[in-house]
């Protein structure tokens, strides 16, 4: 019996590590078009530190993250940070960002008004908003700005919510799904009532986790250890540089046309998980699902690119590193004080690392490496208060590389997998189902390999 995984991040290699698990005599083989597996988990050497470039923090709230460290014996290696205390940069200053929010909409009107990011004329609209007519409950799905500016004002939505959904998704608030980023909120639209109210519950409760200790974990140098540990493991076969162009079904279950047009390489499986971005998983089920090819195909993605500098005998802000709200006059929508945010050993050197691009900016990412660089280095001055030359840099971009959860997200979701279910051995995972954070891709990645190592089972393999 062989399984074969199409694509080698951390969703397609989690479903391989997992249907190896449950189904140890079948041959598991992981295909990854690139040269390196791990997508958007990778660690690089910037000024002679090694470094996260990609997703840098694992939620501890949801357990399926740290389950895997525990599987692949990396719990001595984990490592918690040294703070989570961000900053927001708006109306071109540093701000705290208020305590009691609930993704950043305040359920505390002192705490929003001594943070000093709202004008007066945003703290009476938060404070004006429990006294608005009741939100009556419906099950459609909106914006989450279409949902907030009406009732919270547009201080809100451009000030905390969209610096903080954005540094997620890297989208945009007033086109990012309620019910698909903000499950929190998902309460409001069901039952009605006060956004604000909503939010002062939410952090009177403590929010959805429970017990005390470090919101997010990585590990000694580098959550992209984490791919590499997973591929060498041996428990199953990993091919890099193999595209797979095609697939279709046979008579005894599917084939992989891979490779160069002109010299395919035709693989055969039992079982196929396609752990695709949604516009090469579209292309990749036309034959076999087209129904959930369609729907996929609708997912747009946003495009982004992480400058890491790595700068000496700098005088930084204290904190893990700094939002930018919507409208500010930098291009940089984030900063990362890696040094500061993790124990780093970094022999005197500061890593810091900027977030550029967001969904619809494909102009600021058309710059070359070293422009992007330097418009970083020139933004640390308004944004930390930072004027000094880096002793090393990188640019590492992730091109298409962010799902965005759109109006009406979880129906196409919905609409793709009932496609994928009725065709026996198939099955999809990734960041564009249940959310983009490396638990919940592994999550649905060990969906996908439960799936399908039920059905080959149940069809007497």
């Amino acid at each position: 019996m062989r399984v074969v995984v199409v694509g080698g991040g951390i969703s397609g290699l989690t479903a391989a590590w997992t249907v190896a698990d449950r189904l140890p005599d079948a041959e598991v083989l992981l295909l990854e078009a690139s040269d390196e597996v791990g997508g958007k988990l990778r660690v690089r050497e910037v000024g002679g530190v090694r470094v996260d470039v990609g997703a840098e923090a694992l939620l501890v709230k949801r357990p399926e993250g740290v389950d895997l460290l525990h599987e692949a014996n990396l719990d001595d290696e984990r490592i918690d940070p040294l703070t989570t205390s961000a900053g927001v940069f708006a109306g071109g200053r540093r701000h705290g960002l208020p305590a009691h929010t609930m993704m950043g909409i305040p359920g505390d009107l002192d705490a929003a008004r001594e943070s000093g990011l709202f004008t007066e004329a945003g703290l009476a609209a938060i404070a004006a908003e429990p006294s608005l007519p009741p939100l009556e409950p419906t099950t459609e799905d909106v914006s989450v700005g279409g949902l907030i500016r009406p009732r919270l004002g547009d201080e809100v939505a451009d000030r905390l919510v969209e610096p903080l959904l954005g540094g997620v998704y890297a989208g945009r608030v007033d086109e990012l799904s309620v019910r698909a980023t903000m499950p929190a909120l998902n309460a409001v639209l069901d039952e009605g009532g006060s956004i604000f109210e909503a939010a002062a519950r939410s952090a009177a409760g403590g929010g959805t986790r429970s017990g005390s200790g470090p919101v997010f974990t990585s590990l000694r140098g580098g959550l992209g250890r984490l791919p590499q540990e997973l591929a060498t493991s041996g428990r199953f076969t990993v091919r890099t540089g193999v595209t797979a162009r095609r697939l279709r079904r046979t008579a005894g279950g599917f084939e992989l046309e891979c490779g160069p047009v002109p010299e395919p390489e035709l693989i055969t499986a039992d079982g196929v998980i396609v752990a695709l971005p949604p516009s090469k998983a579209s292309r990749l089920l036309g034959e076999v699902a087209p129904a959930a090819s369609t729907a996929l195909g609708e997912i747009d993605t946003a495009s982004v690119a992480i400058v890491t500098l790595a700068l000496r005998d700098v005088d930084l802000p204290p904190g893990s590193g700094l939002l930018v709200a919507a409208g500010e006059r930098v291009v940089t929508k984030g900063l990362t004080i890696s040094t500061q945010k993790w124990p780093i050993a970094s022999d005197g050197l500061t890593l810091l690392r900027g977030s550029v691009g967001r969904a619809g900016d494909e102009v600021t990412l058309q710059r070359d490496d070293d422009e992007l660089v330097e418009l970083v280095r020139r933004e640390l001055r308004p944004l930390l208060g930072v004027d000094a030359q880096p002793v090393d840099a990188l640019v590492t971009r992730w091109g298409g590389g962010l799902p965005q959860y759109t109006v009406g997200h979880r129906d196409r979701i919905a609409r793709a997998r009932a496609a994928v279910a009725e065709v026996p051995g198939l099955a999809v995972c990734g960041a564009a189902y249940d959310g983009i954070g490396i638990p919940a891709c592994i999550g649905v990645a060990r969906q996908a390999a439960e799936a399908v190592a039920a059905s080959l089972r149940a069809g007497g393999q």
